[in-house]
């Protein structure tokens, strides 16, 4: 499956996000990441709690490889993205990058895992939220896979 559309999400750099010299910290970048990806899920009109209330379910990381590519730093604005790349029966593999400008500072490939939040084993992602993802056209109908 091609990458979806991009949802967007911008970002200011603070001193709690540096290192000494105004740099961002690279942790500050995961931070980053995962705003970006909770306003996603938001913007589906699933906040991680209502996920966990409602549906007994939460997302969690289970691999993630980044690039970091050129360094941000103190008050840059940036954007940060959220593309869904692949979905399978109990997880997403969504590509993210972070942007200042034109100029691509981080590249990222993340993949959460959907798992009961009583004792984290992998359960479905909720149908409500892949029939939101289809009605938004972030995924084709007929997009399932393996597990």
């Amino acid at each position: 499956m091609p990458a979806a559309p991009a949802f967007i999400w911008p970002i200011r750099v603070y001193w709690e996000d540096t290192d000494a010299g105004g740099v961002v910290y690279h942790a500050s970048y995961l931070r980053f990441l995962e705003r970006a990806r909770s306003e996603w899920l938001r913007a589906l009109r699933y906040a991680q709690d209502a996920l966990r209330e409602r549906e007994g379910v939460v997302f969690v990381v289970r691999a993630m490889r980044l690039e970091f590519l050129r360094p941000a730093r103190l008050d840059d604005e940036l954007v940060v993205s959220v593309a869904l790349e692949e979905r399978r029966r109990a997880s997403l593999l969504m590509r993210q990058s972070i942007h200042r400008g034109q100029e691509s500072l981080v590249e990222a490939e993340v993949k959460v895992a959907c798992v009961a939040a009583a004792d984290f084993r992998p359960r479905a992602v909720p149908e409500a939220l892949v029939a939101a993802m289809i009605e938004r056209d972030i995924i084709e109908r007929e997009m399932t896979g393996p597990e």
